[in-house]
């Protein structure tokens, strides 16, 4: 009984349900859930194998061409899951982006994608030395998992009306 209760109480501390029925309906009929439910656990595993890649270069000195094709990989994978993101808020919610159900989470998403895309200029015109392009890459991962984070969060804000409805 308690579950019940804490579990009413999180959902209620969103402001409203996170899904109406009809945009539950269209998020479980659509193949785009699945694609999202796929890459982003993909593009985790993506950031830590770069992590580490970038790590150990900074720690070593040693491995700058695969940490560097790592970052760039991930910001692939970024781009991608963004783009197939607003395709699955589009169907769910009829809006490519700013969904009132993900608006801080598309927020944030954009300055992530703005510090990996910035991370690609400064390797393209060689306007950062090595060093620095590993430290920016940080910066970008570092914003990465807070967004991951806000992610995680609205999934179990999900489970947890899900459970509220039964």
């Amino acid at each position: 009984m308690a579950t019940t209760i804490t579990n009413t109480s999180s959902v209620q501390a969103l402001g409203r349900r996170l899904y109406s029925d009809s945009e539950r309906a269209r998020r479980d009929a659509t193949k785009w859930t699945l694609v999202q439910g796929l890459l982003a656990p993909f593009q985790f595993l993506v950031f830590l194998i770069s992590l580490g890649l970038v790590l150990r270069y900074l720690m070593t000195g040693s491995g700058y061409d695969a940490a560097t094709l790592s970052i760039v990989i991930k910001t692939g994978v970024l781009l991608l899951i963004m783009v197939t993101g607003a395709i699955w808020e589009k169907v769910v919610f009829g809006q490519y982006l700013f969904a009132p159900a993900f608006f801080w989470e598309d927020v944030f998403s954009f300055a992530v994608i703005a510090l990996h895309l910035l991370y690609v200029f400064a390797l393209y015109t060689a306007s950062l030395a090595p060093v620095g392009l590993m430290y920016l890459a940080l910066a970008a991962y570092a914003a990465y998992v807070i967004n991951a984070a806000q992610f995680v969060w609205k999934l179990r804000l999900a489970r947890l009306d899900a459970e509220a409805r039964v």
